[in-house]
């Protein structure tokens, strides 16, 4: 990997997202101020505040993601799949889901592929950003798993959705890189708290970052310089 990451370019890789469960209006209305002040590519809000936050954004050119199956991925993939659609009827222009983390640490492969597969075509092309949530994964899961998603139609192999136990490091993302090369893109979420993290992550491959809204500001004042 040969890639050099340039401060300037902070907006065009960065999610900013209020998907916690006490994500209220207040940080709703923080993280569309952040993307529209910083130039940031997406905003990632829980699906109650979809609507409002593709209405708050709709002279930017920011998109919105729909989130679905946050945070355990449990949910019966008719469910998650009837959710994308919701989401992307309302306007998201994008898809970040969590795979089942339970029926892939219960070795039921072929359930997790069909999960990833019914939201993927819900999607009709939208793309779907597919997440692992490493902090309860071994290396070799994180490989297999990475494996899965790709061949299960995912655009992107997320992280982590912000609500695991521990952050994703560098030695991760370069982990899923080996898997994935250019079959899929990688999007580093959940811990990604300093600039020095996301500018090594960038180089070691990965190509989005999804930032907390509680913490968003402070990478993205110190990248511009502001």
């Amino acid at each position: 990997m040969n890639r050099k990451f340039d401060s300037r370019d902070i907006g065009t890789l960065v999610d900013v997202s209020a998907v916690k469960a006490d994500s209220s209006q207040k940080e709703i209305d923080e993280m569309i101020r952040i993307v529209k002040q910083y130039g940031c590519v997406c905003a990632a809000p829980m699906p109650w505040a979809a609507a409002y936050t593709i209405d708050a954004l709709k002279d930017s050119d920011a998109v919105v993601t729909g989130v679905v199956g946050f945070p355990s991925g449990s949910e019966l993939a008719v469910n998650k799949a009837q959710a994308a659609r919701t989401l992307i009827t309302a306007g998201c222009c994008e898809i970040d889901m969590v795979m089942n983390i339970a029926a892939f640490k219960s070795g039921m492969y072929e359930v997790v592929a069909d999960d990833i597969k019914a939201v993927v075509d819900a999607a009709q092309g939208i793309p779907v950003k597919v997440i692992l949530e490493i902090s309860y994964l071994t290396d070799d899961e994180i490989k297999y798993g990475s494996e899965l998603l790709v061949n299960s139609g995912a655009a992107y192999v997320k992280t982590g959705t912000g609500w695991g136990n521990r952050p994703t490091t560098v030695e991760e993302i370069r982990l899923i890189k080996q898997v994935v090369g250019d079959a899929a893109k990688i999007k580093a979420a959940g811990g990604v708290r300093t600039l020095q993290s996301l500018s090594e992550m960038y180089e070691a491959g990965c190509d989005r970052f999804g930032l907390g809204v509680r913490t968003a500001e402070n990478i993205l004042k110190e990248a511009l310089g502001k």
